[in-house]
């Protein structure tokens, strides 16, 4: 393996685990917002004109 090809491996592999970390928070993002959502915030009293 050639230098050059050494380090564009290199390169490569610190692009995969960028994507990868990227991908993952993503994810983590999806998951949170789906249980916020499964609350059901948008039937709280307040958003339905509830002047109590």
């Amino acid at each position: 393996m050639e230098p050059s090809d050494a380090k564009r491996l290199k390169a490569l592999e610190d692009e995969n685990a960028k994507l990868k970390r990227l991908l993952a928070e993503a994810m983590l993002d999806k998951t949170a917002l789906k249980d916020l959502l499964s609350k059901n915030v948008w039937s709280a009293p307040l958003l339905q004109g509830f002047r109590g």
